[in-house]
């Protein structure tokens, strides 16, 4: 059974950082790609970040490219987000997803959802 559990939300100042974690059980992070998605009260959901052990694909959406960071660790079957410079535009709820082999932006190919942590960035 795939099971996906985020953890590391919080509220941080503007400029500050934040690192999530996206445990996995179920599978190993060499078959599944695992994506980040965030969804901010009245906005549609959207793909952040990707990683797949099994190709090598990345995905990173534009507005976060030098300052957000995904990686992996199969040891500890884990993704990180690694925030850096966080803007008040980044607050959402964060989810990792997964159920695919190679990364995309696109949540609905995603077939399995972690519950979510919340990112808040205000002073």
């Amino acid at each position: 059974q795939v099971q996906l559990v985020e953890s590391g939300g919080g509220l941080v100042q503007p400029g500050g950082s934040l690192r999530l974690s996206c445990e996995a059980s179920g599978f190993t992070l060499d078959y599944y790609a695992v994506g980040w998605f965030r969804q901010a009260p009245g906005k549609e959901r959207e793909g952040v970040a990707c990683i797949s052990s099994r190709d090598g694909s990345v995905y990173r959406l534009d507005s976060v490219k030098g300052r957000f960071t995904i990686s992996g660790d199969n040891a500890k079957n884990t993704v990180y987000l690694q925030m850096n410079s966080l803007e008040p535009e980044d607050s959402a709820v964060y989810y990792c997803a997964t159920g695919v082999f190679r990364c995309g932006a696109s949540w609905y190919r995603y077939n399995f959802w972690g519950q979510g942590t919340q990112v808040t960035v205000s002073s």
